[in-house]
C-alpha cells in the first residue's frame, strides 16, 4: 500500500449566525463564546495542533474577524502584562506563527457543503481535515490522544476518508447522520453508506457522524457539481456519500467524550463537565452544584 500523503491542513466552517445563542452571539462569534475560559474555537485549533496540522483554514462571514483576532498577537495587552509581572503562559496558545492561519469568506450561506468547498484553492490537490468547532471532543481523563489525532493515526494505516462517529442509544439516531457499517477492525469501522436522519425502525447502525473528518481533495469536485440538499442546501454528507465506493471510507469510533456545544444545554453539560474537572476551581464548583440542587449537608 502507498503512504498516504500526510495531512497538513484542516479546514474550520466558522461562518454560521448562530442564532440559537442570541442576544450572546449578536456582536461576538459564537465561535468565541468559553467553555470556562478557553473559546470553542481554541479547543478545536488545539485538537488539530495536537495532530500535525499545520495550516487551519477558517470559512468565515461577515462579523467573523473577531476569530482571526483572537489567534493574533495583542501587543497591549501582552506589554500591559509583562509590565505588571503576569505570566502570559495562558495567551501561548493563541499566537499564530505567520502563515498558519488563512481565511476565505464564504459569502452566502448555502451549507457546511459549499462552505468546504470555498476553501478548495487553498486545500489543492491535498487530503484535509475538517472540524466542526460545536461539536467538543474531549480525549479520555488518562490523557490519551485527541479525536484528529486518533484519526490521523488510523488514517496513516488505511489511507483514504475517514470520518469521526460516536456509539449512541438507538432512540437518538433520528437526531443524527448515522453510517451503515461494514467490517469492523477494532475502532476502524468501513462504511459502506451515510442515511442522514434516519427512522429509528430504518437505522443500519447506532454510529453517528460527530463533526471530524479526513478526506481526500477529490470531494471539492464532488462539491463542485453537487445539487442542494435537504434545507435547501449543499450537504458534505451528500458527497461523501457519492464518493464511497470510489475510495476507501472509514469511521473512527472517538475513544473519548463529545459535548454538542451548538445547543444550548450542551454547551451548559461542556462548562461544568469541564470546570469540575479543573484542578483550580473542581472542588468549588462542585460545592456550588450542590448548594444549587439544594444538596448542601
Amino acid at each position: 500500500m502507498t503512504t498516504p500523503k500526510p495531512i497538513r491542513k484542516a479546514v474550520f466552517p466558522v461562518a454560521g449566525l448562530g442564532t440559537r445563542f442570541l442576544p450572546a452571539t449578536k456582536a461576538i462569534p459564537k465561535e468565541l463564546l468559553p467553555i470556562v475560559d478557553r473559546p470553542l474555537i481554541q479547543y478545536a485549533v488545539d485538537e488539530a495542533r495536537e495532530a500535525g496540522i499545520e495550516q487551519m483554514i477558517f470559512v468565515t462571514g461577515r462579523g467573523k474577524t473577531a476569530i482571526v483576532e483572537h489567534f493574533d498577537i495583542a501587543f497591549e495587552l501582552e506589554a500591559t502584562m509583562g509590565e505588571r509581572g503576569k505570566n502570559l503562559d495562558a495567551l501561548a496558545p493563541t499566537r499564530a506563527v505567520p502563515g498558519d492561519i488563512i481565511t476565505v469568506r464564504q459569502q452566502v450561506p448555502l451549507g457546511l457543503g459549499h462552505a468546504i468547498w470555498c476553501a478548495r484553492a487553498i486545500v489543492g490537490n491535498e487530503p484535509f481535515a475538517i472540524f466542526l468547532p460545536d461539536e467538543l471532543m474531549i480525549a479520555g481523563k488518562d490523557g490519551g490522544r485527541g479525536c484528529m489525532k486518533q484519526m490521523v493515526d488510523a488514517y496513516s494505516r488505511v489511507g483514504g476518508n475517514l470520518i469521526s462517529v460516536l456509539e449512541v442509544p438507538r432512540e437518538e439516531v433520528s437526531s443524527y447522520g448515522v453510517i451503515d457499517p461494514g467490517a469492523e477492525h477494532g475502532a476502524l469501522t468501513e462504511v459502506k453508506g451515510l442515511v442522514e436522519k434516519p427512522a429509528v425502525e430504518a437505522a443500519p447502525s447506532n454510529k453517528i457522524l460527530s463533526g471530524r473528518y479526513i478526506l481526500q481533495p477529490e470531494v471539492m469536485r464532488t462539491l463542485e457539481s453537487q445539487e442542494k440538499g435537504a434545507g435547501g442546501e449543499i450537504q458534505l454528507t451528500d458527497a461523501m456519500a457519492r464518493m464511497i465506493g470510489t475510495q476507501p471510507f472509514h469511521a473512527v469510533t472517538f475513544n473519548g467524550r463529545r459535548f454538542d456545544c451548538g445547543s444550548k444545554a450542551g454547551f451548559v453539560e461542556a462548562t461544568l463537565a469541564l470546570a469540575l474537572e479543573r484542578e483550580d476551581m473542581g472542588e468549588e464548583v462542585r460545592a456550588m452544584a450542590r448548594r444549587l440542587l439544594g444538596l448542601t449537608d
